[in-house]
């Protein structure tokens, strides 16, 4: 079989659905559908040549196989995993044909072995007749391998588009929250599927809150028997977060936990005792509960045992420890907490106590050998950070200020504060988040590159398996392909062709991402 027909066979795999948009649209969005000259590309690649060239499709499908001069080869289990999740998509690309086994069509990886397989920046390049993927690290060759990547063909006219790739930002992050609502592994997995799909390469789990406590400590069960939904049902065992760290791992994403403290800390108080500050009503204790209270060597002691466990549970470098939205008031009605402001010289500035908290938590987990992530309120107090701390801005007033403070100051940045998608309106609001530019605060070239990327973050509380997944995608998509594509890439009318038939392919492939606008795709969503 000619390398060309090879070609566009493996072309046709990657086609899978488009939407059909009706062109009845609201004049306020000013947005007709235009079938775009990329095609479905979703996120749009870096450098796309297209070409006119079309083949004849015979009935055939595919097996991806390493090229002879690949460096990966049958040991990265991590690529042959995913090419043995693609199969069954290549076939279903095919659904008006017969799937056989009979066709071959390589797929170069040139590619570190599994043992080398770290999480770095992917590049991709596609740009050979013979239909060959080339990656200098293997999590380049996963995102090529997983279809939407590759050169896309329209349904009916097929057309080769090769392409140079690589993300604008290393850092493209989802946060969903398991406190406030309780999330079954099923969804969980589903989203990282869909995460995937999107490029995203950073799960932000969000795992505990004051409402509950799911994650089943080894070392403290009392944790999650005492705050958690439920101690058997709505609780994440030691060997549901090992499965789901693998799932993401073979799909490229990292899993970063995250375990806020000060504040946010009610459902941990359930089982550990003193853990949390006793608030007064006068002289008297009012028998209702603060933040973590941190006058108390106990609280040190506790956090050291738990964040050594969680540092051995949760591979990646880093771990998330929250540090926001921190409630004073209970502080200052205790007669022990004031006493101690006093003798630390604190006054009546109770950032200062949160800030003596956050270090002392801060040099815990350095012990652990894990960088940290936090909250933008711990970089405002001044507490003293080490170099390569995550700064994570998410609070929606002078956004561009506090990038430009934060990056100035010379720490990594992630941004969230455009991107909460638990805010919803009526209407196309993926125009609003795909509109964001990450870089456009005031700041030198230097301070621009501490800015890796962002995350966008769906928070629990009118969140749950029911309406999770619709709710994420594909706005979350508008976010991915900030996060991915050039900074160029700002055409809000080819953008919403092709997240049109993106959001196709979502769907055929079981994630129930809900619609644009009015519109039918070629496979509808079966239901559950």
């Amino acid at each position: 079989m000619s390398a060309t027909l090879r070609l566009a066979l493996l072309l046709l795999a990657v086609a899978v659905c488009q939407g059909y948009q009706s062109n009845d649209i609201d004049e306020e969005d000013e947005l007709v559908y235009e079938p775009s000259k990329y095609g479905s590309l979703w996120p749009l690649p870096q450098k796309v040549r297209v070409s006119e060239v079309s083949f004849k499709l015979p009935s055939a499908s595919f097996k991806i196989v390493d090229a002879k001069e690949s460096s990966a080869g049958p040991s990265c289990s991590l690529l042959q995993n995913a090419y043995r999740r693609s199969e069954p998509l290549l076939c279903l690309a095919f659904s008006d044909f017969i799937c056989s086994p009979r066709v071959k069509t390589e797929l170069h990886s040139k590619t570190w072995k599994e043992e080398n397989c770290l999480m770095s920046t992917d590049e991709l390049t596609v740009d050979q007749p013979n239909a060959v993927l080339k990656a200098s690290k293997v999590w380049g060759a996963l995102r090529g391998e997983a279809l939407n990547k590759l050169p896309i063909i329209t349904y009916t006219k097929p057309q080769i588009r090769p392409c140079i790739d690589f993300p604008r930002f290393a850092h493209r992050g989802i946060l969903l929250d398991t406190s406030r609502h309780f999330l079954p592994i099923k969804v969980i997995l589903a989203n990282l599927e869909a995460m995937a799909m999107n490029k995203f390469n950073v799960f932000h789990w969000h795992i505990v809150d004051d409402p509950s406590f799911p994650y089943l400590s080894r070392t403290f069960p009392q944790l999650s028997q005492q705050g958690a939904y439920h101690p058997y049902t709505h609780v994440y065992t030691p060997a549901d977060v090992k499965m789901i760290i693998e799932f993401a791992r073979l799909r490229g994403i990292r899993v970063i936990p995250e375990f806020d403290t000060p504040g946010h800390t009610q459902s941990w108080g359930k089982g550990q005792k003193d853990l949390l500050t006793p608030c007064y009503s006068g002289t008297t204790p009012s028998g209702t509960f603060g933040p973590v209270n941190p006058i108390l060597n106990t609280t040190y002691s506790f956090m050291r045992q738990l964040f050594s466990e969680i540092s051995s549970v949760f591979p990646d470098a880093y771990v998330h420890l929250g540090g926001d939205e921190v409630d004073f008031s209970c502080w200052r009605s205790n007669p022990d907490i004031q006493n101690f402001m006093e003798q630390q010289g604190f006054g009546q500035d109770y950032s200062k106590l949160e800030s003596f908290y956050i270090q002392k938590l801060l040099d815990i987990v350095t012990t652990t050998q894990k960088g940290y992530m936090i909250w933008q309120e711990v970089f405002d107090n001044g507490v003293k950070l080490k170099p390569d701390t995550v700064v994570h801005v998410w609070m929606g007033n002078r956004v561009e200020e506090e990038m430009q403070n934060v990056t100035e100051a010379g720490y990594t940045t992630i941004l969230s504060s455009p991107w909460y998608l638990d805010y919803i309106s009526y209407g196309q609001d993926w125009q609003k988040y795909y509109k964001v530019e990450p870089l456009s605060f005031k700041g030198t070239e230097a301070q621009k590159k501490l800015v890796i990327g962002g995350e966008a973050c769906l928070w629990g509380e009118y969140v749950d398996a029911t309406n999770l997944t619709p709710r994420l995608w594909p706005r979350a998509s508008a976010v991915a392909e900030r996060l991915w594509s050039a900074k160029e890439v700002t055409d809000i009318s080819d953008a919403y062709s092709r997240l049109s038939m993106h959001r196709c392919r979502l769907v055929e492939r079981g994630i129930p991402a809900e619609p644009l606008f009015t519109s039918f795709c070629p496979h509808e969503y079966k239901g559950v």
